[in-house]
């Protein structure tokens, strides 16, 4: 197994920190039971998952969600442990699940077409979705008591903000393409 380098250890603080920052970059939905957040952070799992690979974007994702569960404010609307409650925090999860997925499909060719790209990219917002809506409706039924049926679910946490995350995985593979030649050049 390849050791992390300096240049791995950077490009995934700065990752972390930009996924952060992403958080803050945002459009609230105004939907019950539990507003939905579009905001640009998938954008940055995504780029991270083309860029790093999937063991170092995961790093650089669970990075991100350990300081955000320890009280460090880098969530759309707040931080510490008590976010585990919120049933938007599956899609936080899925970030980590996104960046893996988009990695390792990526790492089957390591293609730098877009087609490719955007492909990769696709099967992380399907991981991210997924582990996002089981735990939304986990967490509303079961946990905080709040009955939702699948369709709420649906509509809520797919149907408003698919489309647009959809857009993110476009501009994701887009910059990954014009990125990815740069960072190869960097490492020599």
């Amino acid at each position: 197994m390849k050791q992390w380098n300096i240049r791995d250890l950077t490009l995934g603080g700065l990752f972390t920190a930009l996924i952060g920052v992403g958080a803050f970059l945002k459009i609230t939905i105004p939907v019950q039971p539990v507003p939905m957040h579009f905001t640009l952070q998938f954008f940055f799992v995504l780029l991270a998952a083309l860029l790093l690979g999937s063991k170092r974007a995961f790093a650089s994702v669970l990075t991100y969600l350990v300081i955000g569960l320890c009280g460090i404010p880098v969530f759309a609307t707040g931080g510490g442990p008590a976010y585990l409650l919120k049933p938007t925090f599956g899609f936080l999860i899925g970030f980590a699940a996104a960046a893996y997925v988009t990695g390792r499909v990526y790492e089957i060719r390591k293609s730098t077409s877009f087609s490719w790209l955007l492909f990769s990219a696709f099967w992380g917002l399907l991981a991210d979705y997924g582990c996002g809506m089981i735990y939304f409706y986990v967490c509303s039924n079961f946990v905080l008591g709040v009955s939702v049926g699948w369709k709420v679910v649906f509509v809520n946490c797919f149907l408003l903000t698919v489309g647009e995350d959809f857009i993110l995985c476009v501009l994701a593979a887009v910059l990954a393409k014009r990125l990815i030649p740069v960072l190869k050049n960097l490492g020599k």
